[in-house]
């Protein structure tokens, strides 16, 4: 087996008070056939200066580090996939971590689509709030083959730990936008999806999340309304990639109008979704009503 089998991504901003929590999961792994590739987003912080005592250390996996200019987390994760030299990449928020068996688990799950026909991106964990509380929902069986739009179908929801293939993230980098610093992953994920690749989705939990208050998954609106042409790419393409029914995508246009508009400039906002003001205002109202049921 080749070296650096997988390469563990961790794009980071500011984030070196909860970067020890990952690096020490990573020197607890029981396969250390790795590389930690960090990449610094323009951190303000002593990222550099912790990152460079872990590298003396002489850990028995490679740690290579590389700053550069704040873009946000997609250009650093594009970046990253330049650089990674995994056969396989796992993306790793700095603020989250792995359990001990995850890179064991990683390589000896992906042994099992070796000479298959079918095209596969790469495989797929769950994600926990800790190693016995899964996020989101799973299926029953020890696993599923489907690609990432068809998660719905086999109740594959809520955040998934997948590990691509690094030639296919090679291959389908992340759009970038002069001044929005904001994409969501998904977008990527249905592209690839969209170009008929599998991913092989099991139910072990690697690894272990934090919603923090000022992590992007926490700050939705905020991020979005910051990267507007980001947002409508991805809903275009979700609405054209999900076969989404009527009512998902008035979810979507009113989604849309409130992150950029805050529902103040509903004909810019139905300009820019290529819809009619009656339908967005429609969306809206819908929304209105469904927030209020659920209160």
């Amino acid at each position: 087996m080749e070296k650096n089998y997988i390469t563990v991504l961790t794009p980071t901003y500011n984030r070196a008070h909860t970067l020890t929590r990952l690096y020490n999961s990573l020197k607890s792994q029981n396969n250390n056939n790795f590389e930690w590739l960090i990449i610094d987003d323009g951190s303000s912080d002593n990222t550099k200066q912790l990152v460079q005592k872990w590298i003396n250390e002489k850990n028995s996996f490679n740690i290579i580090y590389f700053k550069k200019e704040n873009g946000g987390k997609h250009t650093a994760i594009n970046k990253g996939i330049e650089i990674a030299k995994g056969k396989l990449t796992l993306i790793v928020d700095s603020d989250d971590y792995l359990t001990n068996d995850a890179i064991e688990k990683i390589i000896e799950k992906e042994k099992t689509i070796k000479n298959i026909s079918e095209k596969f991106a790469g495989i797929a964990f769950c994600k926990g709030f800790s190693e016995n509380n899964i996020v989101g929902t799973t299926f029953k069986g020890e696993f599923v083959d489907a690609t990432s739009i068809e998660r719905k179908k086999y109740n594959i929801l809520g955040d998934k730990a997948e590990v691509f293939y690094t030639s296919v993230l090679k291959e389908n980098k992340f759009p970038e936008f002069e001044g929005e610093k904001f994409m969501t992953e998904a977008l990527v994920w249905n592209r690839i999806a969209k170009k008929g690749y599998k991913i092989r989705w099991f139910q072990d939990i690697i690894y272990i999340c934090e919603y923090r208050d000022d992590g992007l998954t926490k700050l939705g609106y905020t991020k979005f309304k910051e990267s507007p042409k980001g947002l409508l790419l991805f809903i275009n393409e979700s609405i054209e990639y999900l076969n989404l029914n009527l009512l998902e995508r008035l979810s979507r246009y009113s989604y849309y109008s409130k992150a950029v508009y805050e529902n103040k400039n509903i004909k810019k906002a139905s300009e820019d979704l290529g819809i009619k003001e009656t339908t967005l205002k429609f969306a809206i109202l819908l929304r209105k009503i469904v927030e209020k049921i659920k209160k």
